[in-house]
C-alpha cells in the first residue's frame, strides 16, 4: 500500500499518523507544498492525506499552489481511494466538492470537547469513538457539509467538525497531534493567541496531556478507513 500526504506548512506533518502506516508496512511519500515540490501523478498511490495550515482555501493569491493542489485532490477523488483531510485539508476537500469554506464565528484554539452527532454515533468511520472527547483545535474557517455527505460531530464553538462521504473523511481538529506539535504551533503562529472564548493561551494549551487519547482515536480512525476498503 502506498500512502501520499500533503504538507502546507513544516511544522504540520503527520505527527502520529506516521507510525501507524509504518507499523503497517506501507511506503508514504509526501509533497511540501511551501518547497515549491512536484505534485505526483494521483494514480502512483492508494492513499490521501491532505494536512493543515494556516492559510485558507481562499489565498490563492497569496499561495498560488493552492490552485493545483485543489486539481490534484479533486482528481485523486475521482479515483476512489480513501482520502482524509485534516483541518485545511478537510476544508480543501469541502471546497473541492462544492461545500462553502467561510470564517467561523469563533476561532478555536485549544483543547474543546467535541460530541458526535446521532449520524457520529453510528458511523463506522468512528466504530469505538465515545460520544464526546477533548481532541486538539486550531483553525478560524468552518467547512460546510459537502453534498452527499454526513455530518459525524460537533462542538460548542464549531458546528462542523467532522463529514464524511464514502471513504472520503474530513476532520476540522487534530488527533495527529504531538507535543512537539503542539509547541511549534504555539511559536509560529503565537499571533492568533488572543484572548477570546474559544481560544487558550500558549501555556493551557501545552500543559495538557491528553496525548495519549487522541492518538488512540487517530490510529482507530485509520484502522476503521482501512477496515472499510478492504472489507466494504
Amino acid at each position: 500500500m502506498k500512502v501520499h500526504y500533503l504538507m502546507h506548512v513544516p511544522f504540520e506533518g503527520l505527527g502520529s499518523i506516521e507510525s501507524w502506516f509504518v507499523s503497517q508496512g506501507w511506503m508514504v511519500s509526501r509533497t511540501r507544498l511551501y518547497a515549491a515540490e512536484r505534485l505526483p501523478n494521483p494514480s502512483e498511490f492508494d492513499w490521501l492525506v491532505i494536512m493543515g495550515g494556516p492559510m485558507g482555501v481562499y489565498d490563492e493569491r497569496e499561495y498560488p499552489w493552492l490552485v493545483e493542489e485543489k486539481r490534484f485532490i479533486e482528481a485523486s477523488l475521482s479515483r476512489g481511494i480513501p482520502v482524509l483531510g485534516i483541518c485545511l485539508g478537510a476544508q480543501l476537500i469541502a471546497d473541492v466538492l462544492g461545500a462553502k469554506v467561510s470564517r467561523n464565528k469563533y476561532k478555536e484554539i485549544g483543547w474543546f470537547p467535541v460530541s458526535l452527532t446521532k449520524l457520529g454515533r453510528t458511523s463506522q468511520m468512528l466504530k469505538g469513538f465515545p460520544d464526546q472527547f477533548t481532541p486538539f483545535h486550531w483553525h478560524g474557517d468552518m467547512f460546510a457539509i459537502p453534498e452527499g455527505a454526513e455530518s459525524l460531530a460537533t462542538s460548542e464553538a464549531c458546528a462542523n467538525q467532522i463529514f464524511v462521504r464514502g471513504n472520503v473523511l474530513g476532520i476540522q481538529f487534530h488527533l495527529e497531534t504531538m507535543p512537539t506539535n503542539a509547541m511549534d504551533l504555539c511559536f509560529h503562529c503565537k499571533d492568533e493567541l488572543k484572548s477570546a472564548p474559544f481560544v487558550q493561551s500558549a501555556e493551557s494549551i501545552l500543559g495538557v496531556t491528553h496525548y495519549r487519547q487522541i492518538h488512540g482515536l487517530m490510529r482507530q480512525v485509520l484502522g476503521n478507513m482501512d477496515g472499510l476498503l478492504n472489507h466494504p
